[in-house]
């Protein structure tokens, strides 16, 4: 671990970035869920860095090899009086199987949240493991009043406020990210991006 290096991607990087994630979301559940015979997730960084991404791309190498990456993403809330809160979503993280437990996805993350505070951002929203993120300081999306997109809370909705009362006036929102991370509505564009992969 010694040798481990965060820093963002770089051009070079981007196909190598695009196997790495897609090898990582390979494994049974994930791919029976997506319906199509692979993850969806490749398909997702690939997009995220046309449009909705925010500059924060970032790889984790051992070695010289590359082995890990997280990007982020635009997200807002939408009040009940109609104003939209902008917020940062982070995802697809991913590590290579053969490197996972062992660090790699926690200093992506821990990286990940110094550069979006760098960047001024005010609030951290997605849906993760809710057994493993709140060791990096998140909590339930419920204690700040906000529900996802259909108006539901669950452990698995978190969030971290970057900025002491930044989501003090989003009580009773509505969280919205982008429409990259919408399997049904992106299956037939990723279908054609994974024939490249096949």
């Amino acid at each position: 671990m010694n040798n481990i290096i965060i820093r963002m991607e770089d051009k070079k990087d981007y196909r190598r970035v695009e196997e790495i994630t897609r090898e990582a979301f390979s494994y049974p559940g994930r791919v029976e869920r997506g319906g199509i015979g692979s993850p969806y997730e490749h398909w997702m960084v690939h997009e995220l860095r046309k449009r909705d991404g925010i500059g924060i791309s970032l790889v984790a190498e051992l070695d010289q090899t590359l082995v890990g990456h997280i990007i982020c993403s635009k997200s807002h809330i939408v009040t009940p009086d109609g104003r939209n809160i902008p917020t940062v979503n982070f995802g697809p993280i991913s590590v290579l199987p053969t490197y996972q437990r062992k660090g790699f996805g926690k200093a992506l993350i821990h990286a990940m949240i110094d550069k979006v505070k760098e960047q001024g951002h005010g609030a951290i929203m997605f849906f993760g493991r809710p057994e493993y993120y709140p060791k990096f300081g998140f909590v339930e999306s419920e204690q700040y009043g906000v529900t996802d997109n259909f108006g539901e809370n669950y452990p698995a909705f978190m969030c971290m406020e970057l900025i002491d009362g930044y989501l003090s006036s989003a009580i009773g929102g509505k969280y919205i990210e982008s429409d990259i991370y919408d399997d049904k509505f992106n299956k037939e564009a990723v279908i054609m991006f994974d024939k490249a992969f096949s």
